[in-house]
């Protein structure tokens, strides 16, 4: 079970860097890995003050999260060799630093700019171009330093990614328990109170998030850690993601110009509550009160990816059994979902 040291969230926590460089006693040299934005933002300040700290600073800027660009920090990891890795940036830079630190056997310390998606705490990870459309076991960060100030700076659409992530979590734990009674999966109540709390949290704090208020920013994000922290203590990603993953999986395939993963998510919670008979009104009235997509119009698709994407999503992960599975819908079926929630004309 990994999981983070130090935990920081609030305004101007990015300062207290030298404060957990030296806790957590880190010495000899850091390499900072960022994107071109996120170094301005924020990469820039960390190396000031790592190098105030006494570390030497090693920076990297990558574009994307390929393999191409994993093979290039690890040659970088081999050849400056540092004590710790710093991901300052998105769930892009984030799962980079994850992966490449893993593989190389050093801790990574999460710097995120970006609330987009659970991944600035989980241990898991995804490099685009590899054989699998999901996540793989990386490691979970040392420590979370997470400054509100920077990350009101990225555009409202990453809060309203990250609130529909977060939300999924409702259909994921019901996912869990389905495969727990009917497939004798491990479950566990701790790891998934933990992520359901996550999701009620954010459902509550709905206002607070829409009125951009700061508090609001600070609930998406301690929302976001325990998620992180779920799947550290479940030892995988089970407790906050099932078929509303596997659907918003799906839907990438069958359509490359898609919306954020966040708000696939969400609408793929929609879809699998109401197959559940659970409360899907709750959850879509959430969405629209924050602004996220509720439709496939919304979500820049036609009806029909929409209702494809459902149809095949359990054909992602044939091992990860959830309701979709159970239920083996044909397109029919997954029109009828779609058309009774709204999501499709």
């Amino acid at each position: 079970m990994q999981l983070p040291r130090e935990v920081i969230v609030g305004k101007g926590t990015l300062n207290r860097v030298p404060e957990v460089a030296k806790r957590l006693d880190l010495r000899g040299k850091a390499l900072v890995i960022a994107g071109s934005k996120s170094y301005d933002i924020a990469g820039k300040t960390v190396c000031g003050l790592l190098e105030q700290a006494g570390l030497q600073v090693d920076v990297l800027l990558i574009k994307a999260m390929t393999i191409k660009d994993m093979i290039t920090i690890e040659k970088r990891i081999e050849a400056s060799k540092p004590q710790v890795l710093f991901g300052v940036g998105g769930g892009t830079i984030i799962d980079a630093a994850k992966i490449s630190s893993g593989s190389q056997n050093i801790p990574f310390i999460s710097v995120p700019t970006t609330v987009s998606h659970d991944g600035i705490a989980s241990p898991l990870a995804s490099i685009k171009g590899s054989d699998k459309p999901y996540s793989i076991l990386a490691q979970a960060p040392l420590a979370i330093i997470a400054d509100t100030d920077v990350i009101a700076q990225a555009p409202w659409r990453f809060v309203i990614s990250g609130c529909g992530d977060v939300i999924a979590k409702f259909t994921a734990v019901k996912d869990w328990k389905l495969a727990h009674e009917e497939q004798n999966e491990y479950y566990g109540e701790y790891a998934a109170s933990l992520a359901l709390m996550s999701a009620k949290l954010v459902i509550e704090n709905a206002e607070l998030i829409v009125y951009r208020k700061d508090e609001g920013l600070r609930v998406l994000l301690e929302a976001l850690i325990s998620c992180g922290v779920a799947m550290s203590i479940a030892g995988s990603s089970r407790p906050c993601s099932g078929s509303e993953h596997l659907f918003s999986h799906a839907l990438d395939m069958i359509n490359s110009h898609h919306a954020m993963h966040g708000e696939q998510c969400g609408v793929g919670s929609i879809l699998i509550a109401y197959l559940y008979r659970a409360n899907w009104q709750r959850i879509r009235n959430t969405l629209k009160q924050i602004g996220a997509p509720t439709t496939a119009n919304e979500l820049g698709v036609k009806d029909v990816d929409v209702v494809k994407a459902l149809e095949v999503a359990a054909k992602i992960r044939p091992e990860r059994y959830t309701i979709l599975h159970k239920l083996n819908l044909n397109f029919e079926a997954c029109e009828k979902t779609a058309k009774a929630t709204g999501i499709i004309n």
